[in-house]
């Protein structure tokens, strides 16, 4: 899983898998959903992250070894 923020366009972009983007689906005008061909979620994108989530403050819970 990888997080990755872009201060230029104040996008958050969150990877939950690393496989092939089949389809993006936008969720509403700032946040887009993408799915693998079995309609697995693999991404999340975030616009306007900085007014929308807290990015200042990030906790991990129950990381698996």
């Amino acid at each position: 899983m990888k997080l990755k923020y872009f201060e230029d366009t104040d996008t958050l972009y969150i990877e939950f898998r690393s496989d092939d983007i089949a389809e993006s689906r936008d969720l509403d005008e700032n946040t887009v959903i993408d799915l693998d061909a079995q309609g697995n979620v693999c991404a999340i994108t975030f616009e306007h992250a900085s007014k929308r989530t807290d990015l200042h403050h990030l906790t991990l819970e129950g990381i698996a070894a």
